[in-house]
């Protein structure tokens, strides 16, 4: 039987999308990335790879892997890996981490150095430099913060610091007016973070699967959040022993709240609400 033939969940698409294509895309994302495609990404991979074809003037998913896996296509493999990257994020997400970093950064000795590793849109690494001037009560807090991730679409997005209003409606009064600039005119309805507060923040990409990461340590904390949901666990179990040096002796390890990382190593022990510390007895 030819695997080429449409199936039902192709007709009326622009594209025929087998699933001996969806397997090659999964492979692919999985080597360059470390990104584990469920099932049910289906539609997903689809819809964003589509555009990557359009924009590419390819007329199906066989010619456009097969130049991806030729080497041909190598400008285009940053486009692949930022097509199928989810970048969920917002302004002090997960609320809870912030009070436990704004504590353990109060009592740390200076200069204090955060790394956050899956920045996406920078709203995440904003944040952390948000809580840092709070808890130093000035917009000069003895902190750098390292922000980086894969996609590099959403690196310009972060460093340019520019938001619709939306984004920061739940902070509060005292916030937005202290770290944000609301637009006028044509800016009307957006805003930009506040220089101060951008000199703490430095963007870089950074892939988490490549075998030497452009930073050094040791980190007082690392916010790896969200970001092990897309990896098998021994990828998750990998990435997570190459943190154990980058933190301090008493550093804090954040994760997501539908993570485990105990489940992947026993480098770390669970502080409670998805924070880690590392497990001197295991690592």
């Amino acid at each position: 039987m030819n695997s080429r033939i449409v199936s039902q969940s192709n007709v009326g698409k622009e594209f025929d999308f087998t699933e001996a294509d969806f397997a090659r895309v999964r492979k692919l994302i999985y080597q360059a990335a470390g990104i584990s495609l469920s099932d049910s990404k289906h539609e997903m991979v689809y819809s964003r790879l589509a555009r990557r074809l359009r924009a590419t003037g390819m007329s199906s998913f066989q010619h456009y892997l097969d130049t991806l896996e030729s080497g041909t296509g190598s400008e285009e493999w940053e486009a692949f890996t930022n097509a199928l990257t989810t970048n969920l994020t917002s302004f002090f997400r997960e609320h809870h981490h912030f009070p436990i970093l704004a504590e353990h950064i109060s009592k740390a000795a200076h200069p204090i150095s955060i790394w956050c590793c899956a920045s996406s849109t920078g709203e995440e690494p904003y944040s952390l430099a948000i809580t840092a001037c709070e808890a130093f009560g000035t917009l000069r807090p003895p902190v750098e913060i390292i922000a980086t991730d894969i996609d590099t679409n959403v690196l310009a997005t972060a460093a340019a610091g520019i938001y619709a209003y939306d984004r920061i409606e739940k902070l509060s009064i005292e916030q937005k007016k202290k770290f944000f600039l609301r637009g006028t005119g044509k800016q009307q309805g957006l805003v930009r973070v506040r220089d101060d507060l951008r000199k703490l923040v430095s963007f870089m990409p950074l892939n988490l699967l490549s075998s030497s990461w452009p930073i050094s340590g040791p980190f007082d904390a690392i916010f790896c959040r969200n970001v092990m949901i897309y990896f098998d666990k021994p990828t998750q179990s990998s990435i997570l022993k190459r943190f154990v040096p980058l933190l301090k002796p008493d550093g804090l390890l954040f994760a997501g709240h539908s993570e485990n990382f105990l489940y992947a190593t026993d480098a770390f022990r669970l502080l409670g609400k998805t924070v880690y510390t590392l497990n001197r007895r295991g690592g």
